[in-house]
């Protein structure tokens, strides 16, 4: 018999389905492959109903699976609080966040296997008018009620439209039979016509109609510290105000100073940390000759990392993992770099995408940190263990929890430096400054959206706390303004996970076992912090 807690569990994971359909496809949750997401203020409404339904019964059951319920709770806190922010009114421009701008990034790397999936692949293709009209609607109706984008995020998106419309062939997939010709059709009948109109929506309605650099956060918006507050909690899963979390990184950034005097004298005979910034930062003898260095030192540092991983876990994943370079159209607006988990039927590896995009600006010494944090241990270990996880409910094997993943990936950065893997201190540096721009993201977003801070203001912060380059300055401010409160999760996970690892030293003594330790921490899926401190206490009681 079926557990409450599993039930509530599989109806939720329906919903997260109808949610981001997309996002369902490539985790592997059945029965949405057809599906685009419904932008419309009546789908929200409906998703949003269905989830506060679900949350009040996991508030209230008595099941004894307090695990299963707790990432239910969250889970459903997390998809009411997106939706009451009204994020995707002004959210435009990142793939990783902006719906429109999702579509064009992830649905070219579907891999179709198979009749029934070449015809859903073609299905969500015919719907691209019915779409982006009701997102082009939805976004009218935020501007008419006072909840503009930051103006700069339109232009942005007008130019990730125009670069995807750019291309001869958006789609490269190569369907069998007849839809190999449906596929070209759509393209020229229904996608390019649809993201046409978006596009002249965007660059007549929108663009010029924004808020100015002058007043990027949501502060600025109607009940807009509220919604930061409850972005907040979703993304840390904890009860820390934006305050708390401002004051932390402040702290947490003046605890690296000693680490940038002794390993940057070791570099560069520098003992002045604000010196060995600037040096990171200036020294063009530090960027990439071209994108094939870059790939390829992504590269050898996988490959060295999964060398060692059965030596620090019990539990190493049975698939792959490879490196590519971030997919020409989005790779001016995206992240540095991201992780896209393996197929759960083995027919894709996960995939450690690396930004290529002016290559010759971007830094080379966090390279091996990004490669640890984006693939192995990182994402890769924590994303591809829950998927094989089959004794759990499918919910606890996808569920994406901010403060988790992102806090185990940068967790497992210092790990690296733990199992020997940076090859130089030089790539050790990095790592410091990595940590860096975790602190500042405490600071910085916090900064914006509770404190008023001008653009401006965030990229000086930046520029004076961290060794990041000019153009990685910029798409951490852009990504900070269209993504509000998920930069706070890294460092928040990253020292909760080190205070349950000291927790676990202290109690458990000489009988406390790395690995061991590990795979606990992953193998229950992604999880709430306060759900995950429980586990672990539990742990260290048996």
């Amino acid at each position: 018999m079926t557990s409450e807690a599993a039930t509530l569990a599989d109806e939720l994971l329906h919903v997260l389905g109808a949610w981001a359909p997309l996002e369902a496809t490539f985790d592997g949750i059945p029965g949405h492959d057809a599906e685009l997401a419904d932008p419309s203020r009546a789908g929200h409404a409906r998703i949003r109903a269905e989830a506060a339904g679900i949350l009040a019964r996991a508030r209230a059951s008595a099941d004894p699976d307090r695990v299963t319920l707790g990432v239910v709770v969250q889970q459903a806190e997390a998809v009411l609080a997106r939706v009451d922010a009204n994020d995707v009114e002004f959210t435009l421009a990142d793939p990783l966040y902006a719906v429109g701008m999702n579509h064009l990034a992830f649905l070219p790397q579907l891999d179709p296997a198979g009749e029934q999936a070449e015809e859903d692949f073609l299905t969500r293709l015919a719907a691209f008018p019915a779409f982006y009209a009701a997102l082009a609607q939805r976004q009218r109706d935020g501007l008419r009620a006072g909840r503009s984008p930051v103006d700069r995020m339109a232009h942005s998106a007008v130019g990730f439209v125009d670069r995807f419309l750019a291309q001869e062939t958006p789609f490269p997939q190569q369907l069998t039979g007849d839809r190999g010709e449906r596929l070209g059709r759509l393209v020229a009948e229904a996608v390019r016509p649809a993201l046409t109109r978006y596009r002249e929506f965007l660059a007549t309605e929108v663009a010029g109609h924004g808020r100015p650099d002058e007043q990027p956060g949501l502060c600025w918006l109607e009940d807009g510290e509220a919604h930061y507050a409850a972005l907040v909690r979703m993304h840390t899963t904890t009860g820390h105000t934006p305050e708390e979390l401002h004051q932390r990184g402040l702290d947490v950034l003046a605890g690296l100073e000693a680490e940038y005097a002794e390993i940057g004298g070791r570099v560069f005979g520098l003992t002045d940390p604000a010196d060995v910034r600037r040096r990171l930062r200036s020294d063009e003898s530090l960027r990439w000759r071209d994108a094939g260095e870059m790939l390829e030192t992504a590269r050898n540092a996988v490959a060295r990392a999964t060398a060692a991983a059965p030596g620090w876990f019990g539990r190493v994943p049975a698939a792959g993992c490879v490196v590519r370079a971030v997919p020409a159209a989005e790779a001016p607006v995206t992240a540095a770099a991201y992780y896209m988990p393996a197929a759960r039927d083995g027919s894709r590896p996960g995939t450690y995408f690396t930004n290529t995009h002016e290559v010759h600006t971007r830094d080379r010494f966090i390279a091996e940190t990004v490669a640890f944090h984006e693939a192995v241990p990182g994402h890769h270990f924590a994303e591809s263990v829950a998927r094989e996880l089959t004794g759990l409910p499918p919910l606890r094997r996808v569920a994406m929890i901010t403060a988790f993943g992102e806090g185990w990936a940068l967790y497992t950065e210092r790990l690296a430096d733990e199992m020997g893997l940076f090859s130089d201190d030089l790539m050790r540096l990095g790592m410091v400054a990595e940590d860096s721009v975790r602190a500042a993201r405490l600071v910085a977003d916090t900064g914006v959206h509770t404190l008023r801070w001008t653009r401006q203001q965030c990229v000086e912060f930046l520029r004076a706390h961290t060794a990041l380059s000019e153009v990685e300055v910029q798409s951490e401010t852009d990504r900070y303004i269209e993504s509000p409160g998920q930069a706070l999760a890294y460092m928040t996970g990253r020292l909760e996970i080190v205070r349950l690892r000291r927790y676990a030293e202290e109690r458990l003594g000489a009988a406390f076992d790395i690995k061991a330790f590990h795979d606990v921490v992953l193998g229950g899926g992604q999880l709430p912090l306060k759900v995950l401190e429980d586990v672990v206490r539990a742990w260290v009681a048996r």
